[in-house]
């Protein structure tokens, strides 16, 4: 991919696997408390989570979330059903991502996890 804007700096780092951890909007919240915390990114807004509650398909079912950050935010979806999860954090600094996917893979208790830095 070109990088179209070589003048803003932008980390994109997204983790996905299949947890074994009880998710509910608490435990999202408190993922992204901890998440953040770790790596030094400062929250500027509380997270907003959302689930589609029985609207759509089945096997989409779970939850879409994002908390704003000072610099960028972080994204989770997760899918209740399949008991997968796909998060993204995207910042405009630099940030420790071996320590984020620890932290992912602990906290959701991740057997099967894949990630990508981009």
């Amino acid at each position: 991919m070109k990088d179209l804007a070589p003048d803003i700096t932008r980390k994109r780092f997204i983790i996905e696997g299949y947890y074994a951890s009880k998710v509910d909007e608490k435990i999202i919240e408190i993922f992204f408390t901890e998440i953040c915390s770790i790596l030094n990114l400062r929250m500027y807004g509380k997270p907003i989570i959302f689930s589609p509650a029985g609207m759509g398909k089945e096997e989409n079912q779970g939850y879409d979330a994002f908390v704003p950050l000072i610099d960028s935010g972080i994204s989770l979806y997760v899918w209740s059903g399949k008991k997968f999860l796909s998060c993204v954090i995207y910042t405009c600094k630099d940030f420790d991502e071996e320590a984020a996917l620890k932290k992912t893979k602990d906290f959701f208790k991740i057997q099967q996890i894949e990630s990508a830095l981009f």
